[in-house]
């Protein structure tokens, strides 16, 4: 067997003398799918490990091999990380974070600093080059296309210390500014909302169905469930009607990093 999923895959496709293309058709998937899957990239849906089993005749190894529920969150968040990497769009939602992918250096490692355990300073400098390296998905101009939904309690709660918190927002500002990114803020008065149980991303691409991640304290999960990737999205689409437009979030940012600078 392989060191991983892909490797696995990819000797027992080689084994059944099939070709990317040939093993695409047969379990009714693209050809760039398979790849991404067998490169490490992607990890696929029940559906479709159960199909490469009925294609390759595996009985139900690749499906059993998928994560199981009792993974934890480190597990569940790699598989998530690198589908974020291959996203054409990405939607999050964050309650009392600014979602990884926007994170600067300080306010990241302020963020991984109240890790419990704790961490060794080698160790904490090796998970805020992680971060910074995901976030290097949004060097390019166009793809993917990312909308970030925040709770005005991410802009509020003092993270790193002043200072870092108004750098913070104004990276955000400069996203906006750059029409890099959509940024909109569910104010305090709106009270109880879609989505408050916790973070959301939401993940759509060119080859295959969307997905979603969730997560909670201690609690992680990919979502390729059609039923429940759908029930997120319209709890999304219902939080982002209670948000701020984009010019009123924008100026809200603004002016809380101002306050920052000031010391209010």
């Amino acid at each position: 067997m392989g060191t991983n999923y892909g490797d696995w895959l990819r000797e027992q496709r080689e084994a059944a003398g099939l070709t990317q293309q040939q093993l695409a058709e047969s379990a009714v998937m693209t050809r760039t799918h398979i790849a991404h899957i067998e490169a490490g990239r992607r990890v696929p849906s029940r559906e479709d490990a159960r199909r490469l089993d009925t294609a390759l005749g595996t009985g139900s190894v690749l499906s059993s091999f998928l994560p199981q529920q009792e993974a934890a969150v480190a597990d569940y968040f790699e598989a998530a990380r690198l589908l974020e990497r291959q996203a054409v769009m990405i939607r999050e939602f964050a309650l009392s974070f600014v979602p990884g992918i926007l994170q600067t250096e300080r306010y990241a490692r302020a963020v991984l600093s109240t890790s419990f355990p704790p961490v060794s300073e080698e160790e904490c400098d090796r998970l805020v080059v992680t971060r910074l390296e995901r976030a290097r998905i949004l060097d390019d101009p166009v793809t993917p296309v990312v909308w970030a939904l925040l709770d005005e309690a991410v802009l509020r709660r003092v993270v790193g210390g002043r200072e870092v918190m108004a750098e913070q927002i104004a990276h955000l500002v400069r996203l906006v500014e750059r029409r890099r990114v959509r940024v909109h803020v569910v104010p305090y008065g709106v009270g109880a909302y879609q989505l408050l149980q916790g973070l959301v991303t939401l993940m759509s691409f060119e080859d295959q169905p969307p997905l979603a991640y969730s997560e909670g304290v201690q609690v992680g999960k990919v979502h390729d469930s059609p039923s429940v990737v759908t029930r997120l999205e319209g709890a999304y689409d219902l939080a982002l009607s209670d948000a701020l437009p984009l010019k009123e979030s924008t100026a809200m940012m603004q002016a809380i990093a101002k306050e920052y600078r000031r010391g209010d």
